[in-house]
């Protein structure tokens, strides 16, 4: 081997300005490693950790384990001669749930026989009382024909001659949802249910009638839902109209799959877009298929619409800071999200204090509009406590994001403080009322059967069907957050849907403008 310190130079200053280019590589190598250490981590925590996004609680926070802000801790000591003594904490009594009360019993009673009631003294025992458990009982789907019979009525003595009104009458017949057609509103209302509420694609749902002796095929399935959609598009405008009346907007997206687009490759990704809003105690979601993810899309569904305007921090949404009648809110729970991750990334508690230092105040922001519900704070009360409570926090988080703006904007501490900052002035929107929530879970509750769906069905083959699939996906959403159930709901709504005619017709079958306890 040859001798290496020939190759440094003779010249001290030149061995200098080598010693510092080979320090600075070796702290450019050493923070690489460490984002890669974090990056390992968080997707190792992914994979195998905790998947719920379940808001802990603030004294989680505070933990030792996660939180040291290198502030020495006052651990409290019993005074001497006091006797400290530990607190019993009562379990929580754990077994099952009673069956509801509305189901109908059917007891079937278990006795003894006759020579086991007479006592051993010759006398016959006397019933004393009683024992009574409870388990569930079911039998599968019930079907039945339904025959339509239809009297005709004719004269005798008119029999072979033309008179007015004719020789024969007979009853008209019921106006059918599809006609010509076998498929009743219950049939459909439970087809529907199966694909947009229980993610149940309709090849399985062919499987499933076939066990029970039924032919019912998947494209005929398919037949029935978009010839219901066009039936009801009169419906769907409405939904459109509804969902834009209120003083606030939800905005989110999920991509899928649809193979036979024209002038697009069958692997190319559409969007699902879900626009939630209408009046706040009785709200409307519409699901919006488009090919493409761009702010057009939006653009175009709000272009008459003016109040806010709730979103996460996709770069699609930015033209909505520009729109006059327009005051664009972001959403809390996704910053929450990026200071988590570095929890998560992280092994060593004395690097990540200063993301335990926001999930901190985020936590207070959070607990804020908790009590705030659990109290049913109106509006305006909520947003008196929002201006006495959550402004200060919202002042030393901005102040929190300001001393640590020098964070390595590689980094996940660099990345979380770089969208905070660049989202602050519509985070901060949120305290203008008490009507806009801190976040954006309500779209993102309202689209995740659909990503569940996805999962089952994992693509649509046209444009019509995943256009059709949205007016599916639109009413059972909004019917779950009006307290409707999907099925019970579908079925009223498919029994009076061909006796619409009107506008106000079609806008008295919307889930929102139904009480739960109109359906049986």
């Amino acid at each position: 081997m040859g001798d290496k310190s020939s190759n440094l130079p003779d010249n001290a200053a030149d061995l200098k300005n080598l010693i510092g280019d080979m320090s600075d590589k070796i702290k450019r190598v050493e923070q690489e490693n460490a984002f890669l250490r974090e990056q390992l981590n968080l997707l190792t925590y992914k994979k195998f950790g905790q998947k719920s996004e379940k808001y802990l609680p603030d004294d989680y926070y505070f933990q030792r384990s996660l939180y040291d802000d290198g502030e020495e801790e006052v651990e409290e000591k019993p005074e001497e001669n006091e006797v400290v003594v530990p607190q019993h904490v009562r379990k929580k009594k754990t077994g099952r749930k009673p069956l509801p009360a509305d189901l109908p019993r059917e007891e079937v009673i278990h006795d003894i026989s006759l020579e086991e009631k007479q006592c051993g003294c010759g006398k016959e025992l006397t019933r004393m009382g009683e024992e009574v458990s409870e388990k569930l009982e079911m039998i599968p789907p019930r079907f039945w024909v339904r025959r339509d019979v239809r009297y005709k009525y004719a004269c005798k003595g008119c029999e072979g001659l033309e008179t007015e009104g004719g020789a024969v009458k007979i009853a008209p017949p019921p106006k059918q949802l599809i006609p010509k057609s076998y498929c009743t509103p219950s049939l459909l209302a439970h087809i529907i249910t199966g694909k947009f509420a229980d993610a149940l694609p309709f090849h399985r749902q062919e499987n499933q009638f076939k066990r029970y002796g039924i032919d019912i095929d998947r494209a005929n399935m398919t037949n029935w839902s978009e010839k219901v959609w066009e039936l009801g598009k009169s419906l769907s405008e409405e939904l459109y109209k509804t969902v834009l009346s209120g003083p606030l907007v939800h905005i989110d997206e999920s991509a899928f799959q649809v193979l036979s687009e024209e002038g697009r490759k069958a692997t190319s990704k559409s969007q699902m877009w879900v626009f939630l809003g209408g009046d706040t105690a009785h709200p409307v979601c519409i699901f919006h298929y488009s090919p493409s993810r761009s702010g057009s899309v939006p653009a175009g569904i709000l272009k008459d619409y003016g109040g806010y305007v709730l979103t996460d921090g996709y770069g699609g949404y930015n033209f909505l800071d520009t729109v006059p009648d327009i005051k664009h809110a972001a959403c809390w729970a996704h910053v929450r999200r990026k200071f988590t991750d570095i929890v998560n990334a992280k092994k060593n508690k004395k690097l990540n204090n200063k993301a335990t230092k926001a999930l901190r105040m985020i936590g207070k922001l959070y607990k804020v509009e908790k009590e705030a519900r659990e109290k049913n704070l109106t509006a305006d009360e909520l947003f008196s406590r929002r201006q006495s409570e959550s402004k200060p926090i919202i002042q030393e988080f901005e102040q929190f994001l300001y001393d640590n703006s020098n964070a390595l904007p590689s980094s996940y501490l660099g990345k979380a403080i770089s969208y905070t900052r660049s989202q602050w002035h519509r985070l901060t929107r949120y305290l203008e009322n008490g009507f806009v929530p801190i976040d954006n879970n309500l779209a993102e509750n309202a689209i995740r059967p659909f990503a569940v769906g996805r999962k089952n069905w994992l693509f649509f083959n046209s444009g019509k069907g995943a256009t059709a699939s949205a007016f599916f996906y639109s009413l059972i959403e909004t019917a779950k957050l009006n307290g409707h159930e999907p099925y019970k709901y579908l079925r009223y709504l498919f029994e009076n849907l061909p006796y619409a005619e009107s506008v106000e017709d079609y806008r008295k079958l919307l889930p929102n403008n139904i009480k739960p306890d109109q359906i049986n």
